[in-house]
């Protein structure tokens, strides 16, 4: 019987991807691995590759089509061999796909100039509702790869122009979000001007005494053996480790906002802000809810150290339910973080700060971390963000907690 060649699920959130190019025709034989098509999600391109070896029996989808995850898109066998599923012929319909081009269009995101004569990307199935909605694509950013307008960026750009016209500025300034800017400098300041308008971002700041975590630190590695080298007690694991438990603790944080539709996210995928040489990217840790300390570590290690490289995986730019941003390195104790739309919430952790107390009527130096919550107003309130935030300093002075 012949196999199936699926569309892939890239993410999260992906629920369905656009077919943009196919490298193989029915007849054409492929060994396992080979890349067969090309397919497109909302946040970036991927290569489908023969699961393998064998024949191209049968091509379903067409360019331009859009198909669930996990659908077949072909079949790949023997010559002559029959596909798993009854044929038209025998009275059982072709796996349905929608159609959002021409079976002739190009076989590649689409792309035009604008003005100024910068290229344009943008997936068929955005181009075809930017059509139907009367948007001009000029106006939208694209948060795709190569800055591709995808589906969500269409929909995200008619969110924001929804608003009676008397309430809205003119249309002119939604072209100029970072004008006179180039490259991810422009992509960054359109996508915080994009977060400010759409949310009530307020921020709620605090200190966490840490000196308890600190003894918890030396404790632990004075008593392994082994070296220590996935960054797993460092302060920035620790606290993305309470960060994850309190987000468990509080699922009306972990979620997303957008075009008035929240969603609660029951995995936890840890968005890191990371500063590269142009700007600043979120590299995401999937599933950081099912790590121990030394995997948490590593991961945090591996996808900031890749990003700032460029050699990260693209689907691991996306699909993040919470941020952290950490500036503690260049001696900033509170700030107010910008929200990484569509998740409601973002922790900016400042430098760690000593300072004197009175305990037992003697004087003792306490370490205590500066940490400060932005979150949306529109979901949260005021009292549990104070909460979530009680619950992250709760864990990180209750470190053996951590562990468990």
């Amino acid at each position: 019987m012949a196999t199936e060649i699926l569309m892939p699920k890239l993410g999260l959130t992906m629920t369905e991807g656009t077919v943009e190019h196919w490298f193989v025709n029915e007849g054409d034989e492929v060994q396992a691995g080979d890349a067969v098509a090309e397919i497109s999600s909302e946040k970036l391109t991927s290569e489908v590759v023969a699961p393998e070896s064998g024949t191209i029996i049968k091509i379903v989808a067409q360019v331009g089509d859009v198909v669930p995850s996990k659908a077949p898109i072909a079949y790949i066998g023997k010559p002559g061999e029959q596909i798993g599923s009854p044929t038209p012929s025998a009275g059982a319909p072709e796996p349905k796909a929608v159609k959002t081009a021409a079976a002739n269009e190009p076989a590649k995101t689409e792309s035009k100039k604008k003005d100024d004569g910068e290229r344009i990307f943008i997936t068929p199935i955005a181009r075809k509702m930017a059509k139907e909605l009367g948007i001009d694509i000029r106006n939208v950013v694209g948060t795709g790869g190569n800055g591709r307008i995808t589906r969500l960026d269409i929909l995200r750009y008619q969110a924001s122009m929804e608003s009676p016209a008397k309430d809205r500025a003119p249309s002119a300034s939604a072209v100029s979000y970072g004008a006179g800017l180039a490259g991810l400098r422009k992509t960054i300041a359109q996508r915080m001007m994009r977060s400010v308008q759409t949310t009530a971002q307020v921020t709620n700041h605090r200190k966490v005494d840490i000196t308890e975590l600190m003894k918890f630190r030396d404790e632990i590695k004075s008593k392994v053996k082994d070296p220590l080298v996935h960054n797993e007690l460092s302060i920035n694991t620790l606290l993305t480790k309470a960060v994850v438990l309190a987000l468990k603790d509080t699922p009306d944080m972990n979620a997303w906002y957008h075009n008035g539709e929240y969603i609660r996210v029951e995995e936890v995928h840890i968005g890191m802000a990371t500063a590269v040489e142009d700007g600043l990217v979120v590299p995401v840790i999937q599933n950081a809810h099912l790590m121990s300390l030394s995997q948490l570590g590593a991961a945090i290690k591996k996808v900031t150290t890749e990003a700032r490289q460029g050699t990260l995986d693209g689907s691991l730019y996306s699909g993040s339910t919470f941020t952290i941003t950490n500036l503690g390195g260049y001696e900033i104790e509170y700030f107010t973080p910008i929200l990484n739309t569509p998740e409601v919430g973002i922790l900016g952790v400042g430098a760690i700060q000593k300072e004197l107390a009175l305990e037992d009527g003697e004087v003792v130096e306490k370490l205590k971390l500066p940490l400060s919550l932005t979150y949306d107003h529109q979901i949260i309130d005021g009292a549990p963000a104070a909460e979530f935030l009680g619950k992250i300093a709760d864990y990180l002075q209750d470190p053996y907690r951590l562990l468990l």
